[in-house]
């Protein structure tokens, strides 16, 4: 059996360490790992781990799709599509496809990346939406699509949009030293369990623990101008020059420019679409790697720390400020 000195944590600050003289006060960090990443989770890991010993509070959100592709062939039920009237495409996820997707997210993707975030030294809590109610979600009304090259009115999609974020868990977490790792699916009261976007996720929950970053990373360099050419990058994105922009991204790069956008426009100041096959994506993009949101007119030169955004930026900093205090006196993890 254990003795008591192995299986009691240590003093939180003897574990994440202090903030390094170079660095600046803490900051709280939404990282999305994009399902092509399940190669590169340790060299993300590792930098997770680096800024949190330096003080910083990271949240890890992820999906699961091609898990659950994956999984659905192995299982002999092929993933299928819906295809909106305008050309949308989503995944038609009825019954027997939401409980594939949550074995994938829940059973294969978690465990994955939770071991690895703990080799680097971390403490992950792995969570879903359905978690402490940590996320609401409005399940997709019945809608005309075409299935299997058939066009009916499908009523059985259980698929939906994130409605509320509920942030008291997550502080919890993050003031006991933990870093929680989240993926869909989410609860709607009166549907039950719902899949939604896991990139859409990150954005609103971003927005509701007050973040700093919002930092999406995937296997490409960012937003290209052609999708073909990696050298293409974009490499700042005015706010007010959305709709241009979205004209150049195409399949989950375009979910992941609104995504993103909405996390902006929601008071994050620092959003950032980057490479997560760099060996420290993280780093990188806070360095400026990637695709970063920007005002769509220049800060004020009225001092460094100006971040010349509107009145609602101001707000979401209060904001950000009030859930510090609820982090700062959130409980010790257990056994403190």
């Amino acid at each position: 059996m254990p003795s008591s000195a192995s299986t009691s944590r240590p003093d939180s600050r003897s574990r994440r360490g202090f903030p390094s003289p170079g660095s600046t006060r803490p900051e709280r960090i939404v990282v999305k790992l994009g399902g092509s990443l399940q190669e590169r989770i340790g060299d993300a890991g590792a930098d997770i781990a680096r800024l949190s010993a330096a003080g910083h509070h990271v949240v890890v959100v992820h999906g699961g799709g091609a898990e659950a592709d994956r999984l659905a062939a192995e299982l002999g039920r092929p993933t299928r599509r819906l295809t909106a009237p305008g050309g949308r495409q989503s995944r038609y996820t009825d019954g027997p496809a939401l409980d594939v997707l949550a074995m994938a997210m829940l059973g294969r993707v978690k465990p994955t990346l939770l071991a690895a975030l703990s080799g680097s030294g971390l403490w992950p809590v792995g969570l879903s939406g359905l978690d402490g109610t940590l996320v609401t979600a409005r399940r997709n009304p019945p809608t005309r699509a075409v299935v299997d090259g058939v066009e009916r009115v499908v009523r059985d999609d259980h698929s939906g949009r994130v409605g509320e974020v509920d942030p008291t868990l997550l502080l919890t977490l993050l003031g006991g030293g933990f870093t929680p790792v989240v993926s869909p699916p989410a609860l709607d009261a009166e549907e039950g369990m719902v899949n939604v976007d896991a990139d859409r996720l990150a954005a609103r929950l971003a927005v509701a623990v007050g973040a700093d970053w919002l930092i999406l990373l995937s296997d490409v360099p960012g937003l290209l101008r052609d999708g073909a050419d990696a050298t293409s990058l974009v490499e700042r994105l005015p706010h007010d020059e959305l709709d241009a922009h979205l004209l150049m991204a195409s399949g989950r790069m375009r979910v992941k420019v609104r995504s993103a956008a909405e996390a902006f426009a929601g008071g994050v100041p620092h959003v950032v679409l980057g490479d997560g096959r760099l060996e420290s994506p993280v780093t990188a993009a806070r360095a400026g790697a990637g695709t970063t949101f920007v005002a769509a007119a220049p800060p004020a030169p009225v001092g460094r720390g100006t971040r010349g955004r509107t009145a609602a930026s101001s707000s979401a900093a209060s904001a950000r400020s009030s859930s510090r205090g609820e982090v700062a006196s959130a409980a010790p993890g257990p056994g403190r």
